[in-house]
């Protein structure tokens, strides 16, 4: 096993985790960057696989330039020894050492194959969680078709592999992540055949003076609305989509409108023909590691659990800050401001004579906070998104887990808690360990209980003690001892 020393260690390289590594090192720490991916950018300035082809950044990603700026300043400082970038390393626990915290990875693309490189363990003074977020969905009939994808799954197989998701597309769901996905797709030959939205943007109407502290969203929102209108793509507002069509793949989705509360208006349905599907109700916040170290959370506007922070983006653990979606969704700007405040808080708490987190700074965290929780009430998850639900659909793929037998755990065994429903159906309990059914099962149960979703909903599927795969040798041997004879297990 191999050991590093640091100052800090900043978990993801997002844009949150990029901007407070370059904060914290610019003011003297030494930083160790860790994140899953073999690029980094995170989610949202993913870069294309090894070999994948010709790229073309302006295409695909907003705020390129000023990913490679911070990129290159970061890789300047790895050249003078101030930043150690381990790429491919996947963290699975985080724990206390004495005055340091211990971060366990284990190393590569595919980290469970035997001889893989040895596992590698970060000591670190202090920390910084910018483990980002993942698509949130919801089932219907026919989600499990071939040709159905989350909106960031297809955005990830066009911007990590070059590859548009089908020849016909529908984007559905709600929330400004729709509008860039379908303006990639089209962009790069798919036909978007129409963007499902929810609902409509006429409501920002309510939030005059917090559009104004986000001129620049405004913009960014406009220029794809113009692109998908030379390409002609309608953008359907107040509909969802009701269920897929196909018997062995993706033929088509059947849309209704909604209503003013959220209730899908009779004789309202349309088909519409396509050979893929990218839906998308938001995101949830990754927390694995939050929680392992038992950072307090709260539930936000749009029903994720995120971590709760101060002024300075610490958590309730000392020595711990968190920044980005993991605080609460927002977007690639706000996490990046958090980012930057996290950075230069956590070099100020170990001494350093750092720039201090000037006001400016603060106001434009606050103005984009504001503008994300304008998002969410303005995109919020219709009430009659469920009904759409039969006894039939299928809510856990790993576990085969269908949507009555979460309705009778509720209704017939009295399983009001999401984690008793999760013991006695099975939801949750399978490859992905909830991260796709966890929310849907979460809003499932507390529908049935004739309640509100609440945080230990949420906590019984993000709670988890382990954060990735990892092999039974470094669950025996955590903290570096390898055995004599080299065997990992």
């Amino acid at each position: 096993m191999t050991t590093q020393r640091v100052d800090v260690a900043v978990i993801g390289a997002g844009p949150a985790g990029l901007a407070a590594a370059l904060a914290a090192a610019e003011a003297g720490m030494s930083v160790a960057v860790v994140d899953a991916g073999v690029r980094p950018g995170g989610q949202y300035w993913r870069s294309p696989a090894p070999g994948a082809g010709p790229f073309r950044p302006a295409a695909l990603h907003h705020g390129w330039t000023r990913f490679t700026s911070t990129d290159t300043r970061l890789s300047e400082l790895a050249d003078a020894g101030r930043v150690l970038r381990l790429a491919g390393h996947h963290v699975w626990s985080v724990v206390p050492a004495g005055d340091q915290w211990s971060v366990h990875c284990v190393v590569g693309v595919e980290p469970r194959q035997h001889g893989t490189p040895a596992p590698v363990t970060v000591h670190a003074r202090r920390l910084v969680l910018a483990t980002g977020a993942y698509d949130r969905q919801l089932p219907f009939p026919g989600w499990d078709l071939p040709g159905v994808l989350t909106a960031g799954g297809a955005q990830a197989l066009l911007k990590g592999n070059l590859v548009v998701a089908g020849q016909r597309v529908v984007v559905a769901g709600t929330g400004p992540f729709l509008l860039p996905v379908a303006d990639g797709l089209a962009r790069h030959g798919a036909q978007v055949a129409t963007v499902v939205e929810a609902n409509s943007p006429l409501a920002f109407a309510r939030f005059p003076h917090t559009l104004l502290g986000a001129a620049g969203k405004l913009g960014e929102a406009s220029g794809y609305a113009g692109r998908l209108l030379r390409h002609r793509v309608a953008v359907r507002y107040r509909h969802v989509v009701l269920r897929a069509l196909g018997t062995d793949r993706l033929t088509g989705v059947v849309i209704g409108r909604v209503d003013r509360d959220g209730r899908v208006r009779a004789g309202t349905e349309r088909r519409i023909d396509c050979d893929a599907l990218a839906v998308g109700w938001g995101f949830t916040p990754q927390l694995e590691l939050a929680l392992q170290l038992g950072c307090a959370t709260r539930l936000d506007v749009d029903q994720s659990l995120v971590v709760t922070v101060d002024d300075n983006q610490a958590t309730s653990v000392g020595g711990v800050w968190a920044a980005g979606e993991a605080t609460g969704v927002g977007g690639a700007d706000l996490a990046s401001v958090e980012g930057r405040i996290a950075g230069l808080a956590v070099a100020a708490a170990l001494g350093a004579d750092a720039v201090p987190v000037d006001r400016a700074l603060r106001r434009r965290r606050a103005a984009l906070r504001r503008f994300a929780t304008a998002m969410h009430q303005v995109h919020p998850i219709p009430v009659g998104v469920l009904d759409e639900c039969t006894d039939e659909t299928l809510v856990c793929r790993c576990e085969e887990v269908r949507a009555g037998e979460i309705r009778r755990a509720v209704v017939e065994l009295e399983a009001t808690e999401a984690r008793i429903v999760k013991l006695l159906a099975r939801p949750g309990m399978g490859w992905c360990q909830g991260r796709v059914c966890g929310f849907a099962t979460a809003c499932l149960t507390a529908r049935h209980a004739g309640r509100a979703v609440a945080e230990p909903d949420l906590r019984a599927f993000a709670d988890r003690p382990i954060a990735a795969p990892t092999l039974l040798g470094e669950l025996a041997t955590p903290d570096g001892d390898a055995r004599p004879d080299g065997d990992r297990g």
